[in-house]
């Protein structure tokens, strides 16, 4: 992984950080409205197919936005096995095969094995501040899992999925930073995309027995409908291109932490939305988390808080 660019666009990167870590909050809510209508690989496929085809009107309109003849091709088709592929595959099963803490516990380790990665593999060394600030936002959603109920069974299959949810989030982000001096923001949403529409398609035609009846059901549905292109427009196109242009100027430790407001902002949509209770405890938790991912931009090293656009 090389040809790192400068860090940079500070201000910008940590508002694409924000926002699309907001929508990825929002997406727990949507899963689960369209969940209810159909299966996880229906979803994932209608989700990602819907989204790809969405980005493709870009290209079409800009040309240049798509420049990949001559590249090598293969970090790009890694970072789209890493997400979404092997991600949500790993995370769903894993959640299936686990308790709702250790499942949480486990998926707010991503930051932090992220930023540990990332100091012998792209030589970004994470401040003790920044290490220490990241364990207290990860406290806070560590404190949100434990008061929510420990649905479902912990068992070795469920561990082994979650820790490669867990190793695939941390490929994804390392080399989506590595190769950010290579490749846009656009033309790695682009690929991600494009992999996830294909491998989950297949994934879902098997899952309806190849029934284009059974495939197309679930969108005769307005809320799952709905739902699926919150999905596809606001989390896929625009989330993992925002994502991708924060990994291009933010470092990992920078960058990662922001894993943890997905986690707040979707107990506030739980609250707000579904009426479910919503305690001091709780408020105090969302604090550990904004503490946490305030800290650690502060304490970045000086390098990376005077870097200018």
């Amino acid at each position: 992984m090389t040809n790192k660019p400068a860090l940079g666009s500070a201000g910008k990167s940590l508002a694409a950080a924000v926002i699309s870590h907001v929508f990825w909050g929002f997406s727990f809510l949507a899963s689960r409205t369209a969940l209810d209508h159909t299966s996880v690989f229906l979803l994932l496929s209608h989700r990602f197919l819907s989204a790809f085809l969405l980005i493709n009107l870009f290209p079409l309109l800009r040309p240049s936005l798509l420049r990949l003849r001559g590249k090598r091709l293969w970090p790009l088709v890694l970072l789209g096995l890493a997400e979404p592929v092997v991600y949500f595959l790993g995370e769903q099963y894993g959640i299936l095969h686990s308790t709702t803490i250790f499942s949480g516990v486990m998926i707010a380790m991503i930051p932090i094995v992220s930023t540990l990665a990332a100091a012998p593999i792209l030589r970004e060394k994470p401040s003790g501040g920044q290490l220490l600030f990241s364990l207290v936002s990860v406290s806070g959603v560590v404190g949100i899992g434990l008061m929510s109920r420990s649905a479902g069974a912990l068992d070795w299959i469920g561990v082994l999925c979650l820790l490669v949810a867990v190793a695939s989030a941390a490929v994804y982000t390392l080399l989506s930073r590595g190769i950010s001096g290579e490749f846009t923001a656009f033309e790695r949403c682009y690929t991600m995309l494009g992999i996830g529409a294909l491998a989950f398609t297949l994934l879902a035609l098997i899952d309806c027995g190849g029934s284009p009846a059974a495939y197309f059901a679930p969108l005769a549905e307005g809320s799952y409908l709905l739902s699926m292109l919150f999905l596809s427009v606001c989390c896929s196109v625009v989330g993992y291109f925002l994502s991708g242009y924060a990994l291009t100027y933010l470092s990992v430790a920078r960058a990662s932490v922001f894993a943890n407001l997905t986690t707040a902002v979707s107990v506030f949509a739980g609250a707000v939305l579904l009426r479910e209770p919503f305690t001091w405890q709780g408020g105090l938790c969302c604090l550990l988390i904004l503490l946490g991912i305030y800290g650690v931009q502060k304490t970045a090293p000086k390098a990376e808080q005077e870097a200018k656009e």
